[in-house]
């Protein structure tokens, strides 16, 4: 008798791929469990932000290590392929802030600290998994049942464990120091988190009189001058003959009329405007340079939300940073100190979570002595035993260690690992991986624990091996790590590829991986990086859909 069927007008793989990956999953064909019979092959997934979604190139990076995993474990290897996704600190507090506003008017002030972080917890559990389970529909054979979220509580005890200890070690200090900041979020961030933009700006060229010398002035050219509150003396080059008579002597700040010296200074570029410079200490990371060679006190004139405080004088007091530019041009103008602005076409920093231009400014914040620990990390590219691929990224590498700055790790928000310093009555710091109530050596009543919390990149650093029990010794963590490859994106080789190795060596006394694969770049049909944002991505679902898994991995 002969069968009957008809055949769909074309291949639908969306139904044969979901049948063999659950039976994948129901089989446990992923799942990795310690065998001291094998060797083990580990791979840990860069862990995506809980508020992303599948893009390109997460794809691209995803199906280059599930490739890796699978040929490892046919060969033999007990392969681990560890998921997981980061808490992303000011990108998931930015997210819920703005929806709890939009739909209810409140602030997080309006909310306070406990009531919001339990609004972001909300979120994350109806919407952090978004992405994870997207790589699942993109076939990705990870080991699910060790997915880890890095505020889950044995990564955050891992965090904790290691501020302690470097901490303990006077490796972390709290300082003022130049930092990016955002006047709209309200928070030191990270260079990977702000973009440098055109725009077409101006160059102010502005009077300053000398002091005792009716009618003379020294002419400074600024592209800021509303910062012009906070300059504590102006720079010229030692060499630059037009103003060596000039060095030693005072000038009077225009507006405000405050004393201020002319200083000598080598970094000064004779030739950029009028070879003599404003130095503003707290508000511009040059001139903070500057002043701490030449001793300068430093002046903050900017609020946290970007308005001029108190030192810029009643008239300026609580203007919005750019209206009282506009300002003190003006004011300038009347009182015959603007000589002139000049169309000045410059890159000017934009976070890039909040839009708002960033704002260079000197802020008591928690660092890391970045030189003191990177020796193991830069020995072990120049001994070969941290290899990238290509090799090019390696010098990359190389060069941002070796001319690293200290790292500011403390961030002004509420969503992540708060940091783990109590004060006393005295404001005694004291670090503790857990909660105190009383300081260990004053023996005073602990009264307050630090507001801040944690740059996300700290905890993340630890993500090879505390997600394997760290620090704990467990049997996981002898047996995977350390892992054997990385898999990611250039733009990140030092502000996670390092950081990573450098944690690696100090905490764990081992490298975390030994090869570091750098992938392509995803770019559009103009040769241009694909973003969400700009709107010239491709969404890989839709590919899958359209031309099933196998065929969009293999392209």
């Amino acid at each position: 008798m002969a069968l009957s069927f008809s055949l769909p007008p074309r291949f639908e793989p969306g139904t044969i791929e979901s049948k063999w990956y659950d039976a994948w999953m129901a089989q446990d064909v992923f799942r990795a469990e310690r065998d001291i019979k094998k060797k083990p092959y580990t791979i840990m997934m860069p862990p995506p932000n809980v508020t992303g979604v599948l893009h390109l190139g997460h794809a691209l990076q995803d199906t280059l290590m599930d490739a890796l995993t699978r040929v490892k474990r046919m060969q033999g290897f007990n392969a681990l392929w560890l998921p997981g996704t980061d808490h992303a600190g000011i990108a998931t507090q930015a997210v819920v802030e703005k929806k709890i506003f939009a739909e209810e008017k409140l602030t997080r002030e309006d909310m306070g600290r406990e009531k919001f972080l339990e609004r972001v917890w909300q979120w994350k559990e109806e919407h952090g998994n978004t992405i994870l389970n997207q790589l699942r529909g993109l076939g990705a054979g990870c080991d699910w049942s060790r997915t880890r979220f890095t505020l889950d509580e044995g990564l955050s005890r891992a965090v904790r464990e290691a501020f302690v200890r470097m901490y303990d070690k006077g490796l972390i200090y709290r300082g003022a120091r130049i930092v990016n900041w955002d006047c709209t979020l309200r928070t030191a961030v990270s260079d990977d988190e702000i973009e440098m933009i055109p725009e077409k700006g101006m160059l102010a060229f502005i009077k300053y009189p000398i002091k005792d010398q009716p009618g003379k002035f020294i002419e400074v050219a600024t592209t800021r001058p509303e910062t012009m509150f906070g300059d504590t003396a102006v720079a010229v080059h030692p060499g630059d003959e037009r103003y060596s008579e000039l060095i030693g002597q005072s000038v009077l700040l225009p507006l405000i009329h405050r004393e201020i010296p002319v200083i000598a200074d080598d970094t000064v570029d004779p030739k950029f405007g009028t070879g003599a410079v404003k130095v503003t200490p707290g508000h511009d990371p040059a001139d903070f340079a500057r002043g701490q060679k030449a001793n300068l006190p430093t002046l903050i004139v900017l609020n946290q939300d970007g308005t001029l405080n108190e030192l810029a004088g009643f008239e300026y007091n609580g203007l919005d940073r750019f209206k009282a530019r506009k300002k003190v041009l003006a004011d300038l103008e009347s009182q015959g100190l603007l000589v002139r602005v000049e169309e000045h076409e410059h890159n000017v920093p934009q976070s890039d979570r909040s839009k708002t231009i960033i704002e260079p400014l000197v802020s008591e914040q928690w660092f890391v002595k970045m030189r003191e620990i990177v020796g193991p990390a830069l020995e072990a590219y120049q001994n070969e035993e941290l290899k990238f691929y290509p090799e090019r990224w390696g010098r990359i590498y190389e060069t941002w260690l070796r001319n690293v700055e200290d790292w500011c790790i403390s961030r002004q928000l509420w969503w992540g690992h708060r940091i783990p310093v109590y004060y006393d009555e005295d404001n005694t710091p004291a670090a503790s991986v857990d909660p105190i109530t009383v300081h260990p050596k004053t023996g005073k009543k602990i009264v307050r624990q630090d507001d801040d919390v944690l740059d996300t990149w700290f905890s993340s650093a630890l993500w090879p091996f505390s997600t394997l029990g760290w620090p704990d010794q467990t049997a996981d963590l002898d047996y995977y790590y350390p892992t054997d490859v990385l898999v990611t994106d250039r733009g990140i080789i030092y502000l996670w590829v390092a950081r990573m190795v450098i944690q690696g060596y100090l905490l764990t006394g081992k490298k975390p991986f030994g090869d570091v694969f750098i992938h392509a770049t995803v770019l559009d049909e103009y040769g241009k990086r694909m973003s969400k944002s700009v709107g010239n991505g491709i969404d890989p679902l839709d590919m899958i859909r359209m031309y099933g898994v196998d065929s969009f991995r293999f392209s």
